[in-house]
């Protein structure tokens, strides 16, 4: 497994629909294109929320991984 380079971090834990989302929207745009943002977020609808933002802003989920009710996400700015 290789180790990603996260160019910034969101921390959305404790933050419910829309402000995860919100929230990374903003800091990827602080970063280049083909730079990556990880985001924390608690908010179970978050899972099918960034699916579906990824799918519709064309920016690339890379990774999605869930530890007890903290989901985890990668997302590759386009």
């Amino acid at each position: 497994m290789s180790v990603l380079e996260i160019a910034a971090q969101v921390d959305a834990r404790g933050l419910s629909c829309p402000m995860p989302i919100v929230k990374t929207a903003q800091a990827v745009k602080t970063v280049a294109s083909g730079e990556l943002v990880e985001v924390l977020a608690t908010d179970p609808g978050s899972q099918r929320d960034f699916v579906a933002w990824s799918r519709s802003t064309g920016h690339e989920l890379v990774e999605q991984t869930t530890e007890g009710n903290v989901h985890r996400f990668v997302i590759r700015r386009k």
